[in-house]
């Protein structure tokens, strides 16, 4: 167990799906997470972020992570958390996993981002991945909405959030990097969560982390 578990109590939730474990990183791993990002999340003809961190070069985007990572933990508290997971499967990490909420004790509603060193495209592990915050969200936390979203021309991150029974909630203008697109929100409630589950997701700590993010008991 993490020693910084007796303190920060989220060192010890853990999301396990048949092939992938969800948790946030030690140093080490974190410093890995921060190559895969260096390594290349995307290709290069698209923007699939409304912030376009990942244009920056090699190095500053392992910075971004790191520096990223540490202010989501920063400002975690009852009424205000995102929890930066990091997505391990096989011998190492592979991506970043986030979910997170404002005054979720009356909203009872979830957002979520996401992003995957390139090389992991295309096996399956983005859906596996959102179906293990889904599963958080609605079974751990009872939340009653998630939303998410994706820019209309990238294909890939929208087939996931169809196959997992998300609606589409309307669109909005946006400029990544200066350049115009459209952005699609996208919606899911508890049944359409319930009819379109597929994956088996384990969940350990939630109950120690309850307090800290203002959830029911």
């Amino acid at each position: 167990m993490n020693p910084l578990t007796r303190h920060f109590p989220l060192y010890g939730l853990r999301l396990t799906t048949p092939r992938l474990t969800l948790r946030l990183p030690d140093p080490a791993e974190l410093a890995a997470l921060a190559d895969v990002a260096a390594d290349g999340v995307h290709d290069a003809a698209i923007m699939p972020f409304n912030v376009p961190w990942s244009e920056a070069p090699p190095a500053e985007r392992a910075f971004g992570v790191v520096r990223h990572h540490f202010e989501m933990l920063g400002r975690i508290g009852a009424e205000r958390w995102a929890i930066p997971f990091a997505v391990f499967h096989g011998d190492g990490v592979v991506g970043m996993q986030d979910i997170g909420s404002r005054e979720f004790a009356i909203t009872r509603q979830v957002g979520s981002g996401s992003w995957l060193g390139q090389r992991f495209h295309g096996k399956g592990i983005g859906t596996e991945m959102r179906a293990a915050i889904l599963h958080l969200a609605f079974d751990g936390f009872g939340a009653e909405v998630a939303v998410s979203a994706a820019h209309v021309d990238n294909p890939a991150s929208l087939a996931v959030s169809r196959k997992l029974g998300y609606r589409e909630n309307g669109t909005e203008r946006v400029t990544p990097g200066g350049k115009p697109n459209v952005l699609q929100r996208l919606l899911i409630d508890r049944e359409a969560w319930a009819e379109n589950r597929a994956v088996d997701v384990t969940v350990e700590g939630l109950d120690d982390c309850r307090d800290l993010l203002g959830l029911p008991a």
